[in-house]
């Protein structure tokens, strides 16, 4: 006969089942709602400077004349309003609102690449600063034109530059969490679950 040995407080000092806490859960999170609320964060911020860009180009436009900026200072204001408005606010608010939704809505536990996702949120912090900084470069900010067409950017200096590798960043960003998007449909649905039944 064998004899079975029973420790009541075997388990007493795993920690597997911990989660970080404090500032480790965000900047480690692998959580899809943490994530989604990071994304989420991220784009009103870049909203709100978007948004303080696009007061300072309708104050300049209340009357005829120059009012406040010169008309560089006036191009490059509306430039770096359209790209960060774009790649800064609309994009990753999108990737914020699946990071949310979809896991709830499909019944998956969480995103198929949840490490992935942290590190495609992170990319965007330096995406966002060296969009911003390209106002303190020689030269100003960019002031080719929201869409930035060939041959108003070759006139550019070292900001053109960091605006357009800040928007490839941000681009893996996108890319990355769209991949994520796509997995997590295609392969975390509940069971029964099938394409058309998706809500």
């Amino acid at each position: 006969m064998s004899a079975v040995l029973d420790h009541a407080g075997g388990h007493a000092h795993d920690h597997d089942d911990h989660h970080p806490h404090g500032w480790r859960r965000w900047l480690f999170a692998t959580n899809h709602k943490d994530i989604g609320t990071l994304y989420l964060l991220f784009s009103f911020t870049m909203l709100l400077i978007g948004g303080v860009l696009a007061l300072a180009i309708r104050a300049e436009l209340f009357e005829p004349g120059l009012q406040f900026v010169n008309p560089e200072l006036f191009n490059q204001f509306t430039t770096m309003h359209g790209i960060i408005m774009v790649f800064g606010a609309i994009m990753p608010a999108f990737v914020g609102f699946a990071n949310w939704m979809i896991p709830l809505q499909i019944g998956a536990a969480d995103m198929a690449f949840a490490r992935m996702n942290n590190f495609s949120f992170w990319l965007m912090i330096p995406a966002a600063i060296m969009m911003v900084a390209a106002f303190f470069l020689p030269g100003g900010a960019p002031a080719a034109g929201w869409t930035l067409y060939a041959p108003l950017t070759l006139q550019m200096g070292p900001s053109m530059d960091a605006a357009i590798f800040a928007m490839h960043i941000l681009g893996a960003s996108s890319i990355m969490g769209s991949i994520n998007i796509i997995v997590t449909v295609l392969n975390m649905r509940a069971p029964g679950m099938t394409l058309m039944k998706m809500p």
